[in-house]
């Protein structure tokens, strides 16, 4: 029983890291990663930071959702944040809740 146990646990876990690598692949595909990275500032903030600053914010998706889609400034200082009209409104959703994850 240890043993299904401990093959559960590490198929999950294989499962997760591999959902966390394509969506950084979706993250790269798309061009967020010319800007942003996971832990570190570039144009942008980092992920991290981002989901940092939204944690327990219940609203906080459907407004990143927004400001991936339309573009904004002001949130992180005067760099612009370019709309991302070419990315698909799934591929939005799907980045958003990756980011919003970050730890």
């Amino acid at each position: 029983m240890k043993h299904v146990i401990t093959a559960s646990a590490l198929t999950l876990g294989l499962l997760l890291a591999g959902g966390a690598q394509a969506d950084e692949a979706l993250a790269k595909a798309n061009g967020c990663m010319t800007c942003h990275q996971t832990d570190k500032k570039i144009l942008g903030p980092s992920y991290k930071d981002v989901a940092a600053k939204y944690k327990g914010d219940k609203s906080a998706e459907a407004k990143l959702v927004k400001k991936v889609k339309e573009g904004g400034k002001g949130a992180w200082g005067d760099m612009v944040m370019p709309p991302n009209a070419h990315v698909k409104d799934a591929d939005i959703q799907k980045l958003v809740k990756w980011i919003l994850a970050t730890k």
